[in-house]
């Protein structure tokens, strides 16, 4: 008999990007693999585009820290989520259930831990998410990124540190076809702006700005999120994007220093590529905080500079960006020093050894 993982995880595309990893591998080896997301969430649109993926939609709310009316009703939507991804699990029948977090997991792991499937969730940053707080006494295993993480956890049994893990694709890009294909040069250095999958409006505005200034010392893509292009901005030397997928290897490839939020996914990709990196992280008022706590361990480390967005001014940023290309091979030879290895072995062998 067939083998069955149902993943569950959404909101962003780091909720999202280690399952698109994961999928493939059990679909190689014959397993059944469903997605349990949101009706109109991103993870809908990514999990889509790939084949033989049944796809079930549930309801979800979102749990807030903050006063919002929507508080009310949202309850009800999760527990109208559980009772869906309940009767789900009982149709499908897996013999595990992996989740990547965001709000639509928690009905998920319940429903999981109802119907007696054990199930694993992966947690990326430092500190564990609110989501994840809430489904992490009720999960199997949980997987962390961070050693420290476990200072945050109470069930110590639970966690099993994998490590960083990439996504392999993402290192088998081509710098010479990313130049080609954008008509840039080899002669004068790329800078990536990525400010997440949603895209983040006061670092599209920085880059704007000041684009003329940047344009002198480098060439630019910048990844701006969905509906954030501006059709007006043309110039030499700068591309824009709403998102990319297959092309990304090959501009990481081409990069030499990257500005970014610093959400935990995407800056182990870029200490993976040895990319000198400016960190922006949101905001305590945006998030719970967990890219500051995650920015500020790789700038100890020496990967990174730190510009935190209260202390965002034209000036600061021009002369922190052209700080981190001038000093790129001390940031890259610190990038030498890191131990892990980026594999997603130890999480596929720790999903198969629970599955059983």
């Amino acid at each position: 008999m067939r083998k069955k993982i149902v993943f569950t995880g959404g909101g962003s595309a780091g909720h999202v990007i280690l399952n698109l990893a994961l999928i493939p591998l059990f679909q190689k080896e014959g397993w059944d693999v469903s997605y349990i997301g949101s009706k109109n969430g991103i993870e809908r649109d990514l999990i889509s585009k790939v084949d033989d993926v049944t796809y079930y939609p549930i309801e979800t709310g979102k749990l807030r820290r903050y006063f919002d009316w929507k508080n009310l009703k949202d309850p009800f939507n999760v527990l109208k989520g559980t009772y869906q991804a309940y009767r789900l699990l009982r149709k499908i029948k897996p013999n595990v259930i992996f989740s990547k977090g965001g709000f639509v997991s928690v009905p998920v792991i319940v429903a999981g831990k109802l119907n007696k499937v054990p199930s694993i969730i992966h947690e990326s940053d430092v500190t564990p998410g609110l989501a994840n707080k809430i489904a992490i006494p009720l999960a199997t295993k949980l997987c962390v990124t961070f050693k420290d993480t476990e200072k945050y956890i109470k069930e110590k049994d639970k966690v099993v540190h994998t490590g960083a893990i990439v996504r392999e694709e993402i290192l088998k890009g081509d710098p010479a076809k990313g130049l080609r294909d954008l008509h840039f040069t080899s002669q004068k250095p790329v800078l990536l702006i990525m400010g997440g999958s949603l895209g983040s409006k006061r670092i599209n505005e920085m880059i704007r700005a000041n684009l003329d200034e940047l344009l002198k010392m480098f060439q630019i893509v910048h990844i701006c999120g969905k509906g954030n292009s501006r059709h007006s901005l043309h110039q030499p030397g700068y591309k824009q994007f709403e998102y990319l997928t297959d092309e990304l290897p090959d501009v990481l490839a081409m990069t030499d220093v990257v500005v970014t939020r610093a959400g935990s996914n995407s800056i182990f990709e870029f200490l993976a590529l040895k990319k000198p990196m400016l960190l922006i992280p949101l905001t305590k008022e945006q998030s719970r905080g967990d890219q500051i706590i995650n920015a500020e361990s790789f700038r100890k480390a020496g990967y990174a500079e730190v510009l935190q967005e209260e202390e965002l001014t034209q000036e600061k940023f021009l002369t922190i960006v052209q700080k981190i290309y001038q000093e790129r091979d001390r940031y890259i030879a610190q990038m030498d020093h890191y131990e892990g290895d980026f594999s997603i072995q130890p999480v596929l062998n720790l999903i198969k050894e629970v599955a059983k």
